[in-house]
């Protein structure tokens, strides 16, 4: 692939319904790794930066409260492929490349997998091959590094300088956003204000979409504690 069009491809995550806080945080940390450009949060701002050892100040993310306005960034504002990272009927080896243009990656929830409204905004769907028999599937972080990797390759990002041992770290930036919280954007304001009024008495955005929020701490909030 030529570099030109290496520089406009994109790599982004979706992330809805992720139901152990850590794995938030650990999958900032390979979201840097491998050059994601953006993480879009859905649900509350607010987020579990545990394991991300200080990444999170050098990713964008961008902040919405129900699924149908992520896809309709995704898709209207972005022009990116949605693929779904499950194990299905139809989903196609990740070692295969089967990627065409800039992609979100959505992963599936750590007990359930992806849900039917999830896997309706997907434009495809990958899944990662297993060669040993001792476990049904990987931690959703893990299939995330693997993913985001295979995109990368198949992209043509350029590797990051090596500085003896580790890759070199860039300098962070000197604007960084509220300690584990996504900035609100005006749009997101307003529909914040009228799902608000429509949910009136609730203490959860997406009645219909997301599952059983029971802790109050973090990302807990949003996403159940499932598994």
């Amino acid at each position: 692939m030529a570099a030109a069009e290496a520089e406009r491809l994109e790599s982004l995550v979706l992330v809805h319904n992720v139901a152990k806080r850590h794995n938030i945080g650990t999958m900032a940390r390979s979201a840097t790794a491998f050059g994601v450009a953006e993480i879009v949060l859905v649900g509350r701002r607010d987020f579990n930066a545990f394991g991300s050892h200080g990444s999170t100040s050098h990713l964008r993310f961008r902040h919405f409260h129900s699924l149908s306005q992520a896809h309709l960034y995704l898709k209207e504002e972005r022009d990116c492929d949605i693929c779904g990272v499950e194990i299905t009927d139809g989903a196609i080896s990740v070692s295969q490349h089967p990627f065409r243009k800039s992609t979100a990656f959505l992963l599936g929830n750590e007990g359930m997998g992806l849900s039917a409204k999830e896997c309706e905004i997907c434009d495809f769907f990958v899944y990662i091959p297993q060669y040993g028999g001792g476990t049904a599937s990987l931690n959703v972080t893990v299939a995330a590094s693997i993913v985001l990797h295979h995109f990368g390759v198949w992209a043509g990002f350029p590797e990051r300088r090596r500085e003896g041992n580790k890759f070199a770290l860039a300098e962070k930036p000197t604007k960084q956003m509220r300690r584990n919280c996504c900035s609100e954007t005006m749009e997101s304001v307003i529909e914040s204000r009228r799902n608000r009024r429509e949910n009136a008495g609730r203490d959860f955005f997406e009645p219909a979409e997301a599952d059983n929020t029971r802790s109050t701490n973090g990302l807990s909030e949003l996403f159940s504690d499932l598994g």
